[in-house]
């Protein structure tokens, strides 16, 4: 059985398993409308798993906190970070990538 959810679901999903802060307002819109691309463009459905979600995405302020959390500095921006793993871009120098 499938059921869609607004973007105000989404983020109350996160508030009721006690993750609103994992991501920042921002960054679960946009988290939302990367995951409903990615369903339009797949055809796959996407099960609103907030767990697996925290430990698959990782929301930063900006490439420094990437390069400091990685200890990557090998990555100097975010197109580097692009040929390694998903990026979703939040605004502002902030953004979210697939954890590799």
């Amino acid at each position: 059985m499938k059921q869609s959810i607004t973007k105000c679901q989404f983020s109350d999903a996160f508030r009721d398993h006690d993750r609103q802060d994992q991501f920042t307002y921002d960054g679960l819109n946009a988290l939302y409308d990367y995951l409903e691309r990615y369903e339009e463009d797949t055809g796959c459905d996407v099960e609103l798993d907030v767990i697996a979600l925290c430990c698959e995405y990782t929301e930063y302020e900006d490439l420094e906190e990437f390069q400091k959390n990685y200890d990557a500095e090998d990555y100097e921006t975010v197109e580097d970070i692009e040929k390694e793993t998903c990026v979703i871009l939040i605004g502002n120098g902030s953004f979210i990538i697939q954890d590799f």
